[in-house]
């Protein structure tokens, strides 16, 4: 059996069918704590040998996944630095409140709303995962972000990832 930190969250749902359009983007529901949930993807990513943005306007929740991404395992290092750094060219995980010019491999979404012109943003990334908890408020501001990728050609999946 493989460690959690063999791959990146899975929930076990079937990959969609047909060609997706752009990236793929996948809606996390139902996790117990943003920042949390971002460390354990993190961390994965990380292992896996991934790049990662972390993106989100709350200055308040950066700031907490900063302080958890050096607390979070006493056994793994998760370098990261808030952008802009000069040390950022250097660093595996950036964690930002403005779209990045450059690519990473994962964008990690913990923003309540679409990032500013995401329909050129978001094909610069292999993977975008959108974290959701289990608040009512946050999951109807999920579905207007789902419902606003789609209507722009993108092709979002729901995952039901539950308390991990």
């Amino acid at each position: 059996m493989a460690s959690d930190r063999d791959s990146l969250p899975s929930t076990g749902a079937p990959a969609p069918e047909g060609p997706r359009t752009g990236p793929a983007i996948d809606f996390h529901f139902n996790v117990d704590h943003h920042v949390t949930y971002a460390c354990r993807v993190v961390r994965k990513a990380r292992g896996a040998g991934k790049t990662v943005l972390v993106y989100s306007r709350d200055d308040a929740r950066r700031r907490r996944l900063d302080l958890a991404l050096w607390t979070f395992s006493a056994l793994d290092f998760l370098p990261h630095v808030e952008l802009p750094s000069p040390l950022a060219e250097q660093t595996p995980v950036w964690l930002s409140a403005e779209p990045a010019d450059q690519p990473r491999d994962l964008l990690l979404l913990l923003d309540d709303a679409p990032p500013p012109q995401f329909q050129q943003w978001f094909p610069r990334f292999e993977r975008i995962i959108d974290v959701v908890t289990d608040d009512p408020d946050d999951r109807a501001r999920a579905r207007l972000r789902f419902k606003a990728y789609r209507d722009a050609g993108l092709t979002p999946v729901a995952h039901e990832v539950g308390n991990s």
